[in-house]
């Protein structure tokens, strides 16, 4: 069993940056692929980035390409989101999630414990 606990939302201005935290409990947290989603209001949820027990591949959504970074330190327990030139449309609900089977996947199936989330809000 996996806890995953996000921290690090808030409310930023447009071109602003951000970094969330995902502070997992568990030993098997080194084997797990790791990945962060989002939900906005009335919007589904959807794939943000992913990485590999071993950080060596990551997976990031066209959208955030080139201004979200995924990276994780095990040592730590911890995965990390780094957000950088943030627009408002990047405005929303930001979970965390571990996937047993070290799958660098986007499909919200493939993951099998979340977090409670945490709120981005970027004003313009």
């Amino acid at each position: 069993q996996v806890q995953l606990v996000e921290s690090g939302g808030g409310l930023v201005q447009a071109g602003g940056s951000l970094r969330l935290s995902c502070a997992a409990s568990g030993r098997s947290f080194g084997t797990y692929a790791m990945g962060w989603f989002r939900q906005a209001p009335g919007k589904e949820r959807e794939f943000v980035a992913a990485i590999s027990w071993t950080g060596g591949t990551t997976r990031h959504e066209d959208s955030v390409k080139g201004r979200f970074v995924i990276s994780r330190d095990n040592t730590k327990n911890t995965v990390y989101l780094q957000m950088s030139s943030l627009k408002p449309e990047d405005t929303a609900l930001y979970y965390c999630a571990a996937n047993k089977a070290n799958i660098v996947g986007r499909g919200i199936g493939e993951y099998d414990y979340w977090g409670q989330g945490t709120q981005v809000t970027v004003s313009s």
